[in-house]
């Protein structure tokens, strides 16, 4: 089945261009695409489109702590062994992990951005093994990630270690649970897919686990300042839609649809 809905790409207000170039194609391994002056734009391997940007503004403030915003952007990486592969390179150019989980739908590594911006790193598990409850309910749990085994597990490292990956998800904070839901619901035709975790939703379409995570951890209290460093803008592609669109979600987050290519 073609996927009707795919999160393609996200930009980032970053304070120092040369560090983030730094940290995302030195130590993570994404290709750089392009750049010009204060911009950049990174792909997972040289044959894929940007899926990444940076945007410098060395005089944009932090956002405050108690403010909606970004949680953590989700890169799907193509299989497990892609991911075992990848922390294997990632371990030893030492990157600083955050933490590791098996959700039960995948195997997810946690690290954040030199900026502070929260990152997933992940591989999905067959369909068919996706935890259910016994009505049939999607049910993802959160237990310690093997990474023995996951890296025993891998495929040989390359120069690419990203070939092949998109991003899988955005996972959002938000200041209203029910509201955000009910947005990203209605403007990107998603169902929601799993409220079993207190204070969050997931959302997800043409039967996959989420492709929006909304949650009010931490209490957030304020929308996300349209200036601040941090996520500027994360674009989704969908296939109902025959025209561009930007608009702001409840916490003033950026979000631009575009119509998915045919």
């Amino acid at each position: 089945m073609t996927p009707t809905l795919q999160l393609s790409s996200v930009t980032l207000r970053v304070p120092d261009l040369t560090r983030s170039l730094e940290f995302y194609a030195g130590l993570l391994g994404f290709t750089l695409k392009d750049q010009a002056a204060h911009r950049a734009g990174l792909a997972a391997d040289p044959a894929g489109p940007a899926l990444l940007h940076l945007q410098e503004e060395s005089g944009a403030p932090p956002a405050p702590a108690d403010s909606a915003g970004l949680f953590h952007a989700a890169l799907l990486l193509r299989d497990r062994a892609a991911l075992g592969a990848w922390l294997h390179r990632a371990a030893d150019a030492g990157v600083n992990f955050e933490g590791f989980a098996d959700h039960g739908v995948s195997d997810a590594l946690y690290l954040s951005d030199p900026d502070g911006n929260g990152l997933e790193i992940y591989a999905d598990r067959p369909r068919a093994t996706w935890p259910r409850t016994a009505d049939g309910a999607l049910k993802m749990f959160t237990r310690t990630l093997d990474l023995r085994k996951l890296v025993s597990e891998r495929s040989a490292v390359t120069d690419t270690p990203l070939r092949g990956a998109c991003w899988g998800h955005l996972h959002l904070r938000v200041t209203d649970l029910e509201r955000s839901e009910a947005f990203y619901r209605n403007t990107l035709s998603l169902e929601t897919t799993d409220s079993s975790f207190p204070g969050a939703r997931f959302l997800g379409a043409d039967g996959y686990h989420h492709h929006v995570g909304l949650n009010t951890w931490g209490q957030p209290r304020q929308p996300w300042p349209a200036t601040a460093l941090g996520l500027a803008e994360a674009v989704f592609r969908r296939h109902q839609i025959t025209a561009s669109s930007t608009l702001l979600d409840p916490d003033r987050i950026s979000l631009r649809l575009e119509p998915a290519a045919v």
